[in-house]
């Protein structure tokens, strides 16, 4: 179960430290198909960022959740 953060009596959500890992990710795969050029064989490049970042958002919580 993702507890919050507790940092100087403040809490944090967990998704502080998780989103910028997917964003991380992302970002990675994004690269890694523009140097393979096969970012031209996606219809509509800024909706299939935005799917692999909610993708590897929902792995990433799925893994560190338990």
């Amino acid at each position: 179960m993702l507890h919050e953060l507790g940092f100087g009596g403040m809490l944090f959500s967990p998704l502080l430290v998780l989103v910028p890992m997917a964003f991380i990710l992302s970002a990675a795969t994004r690269l890694a198909l523009h140097r393979l050029d096969l970012r031209r064989y996606i219809w509509k490049e800024a909706w299939f960022d935005v799917a692999a970042f909610v993708c590897y958002l929902a792995m990433i919580v799925y893994l560190f959740g338990s």
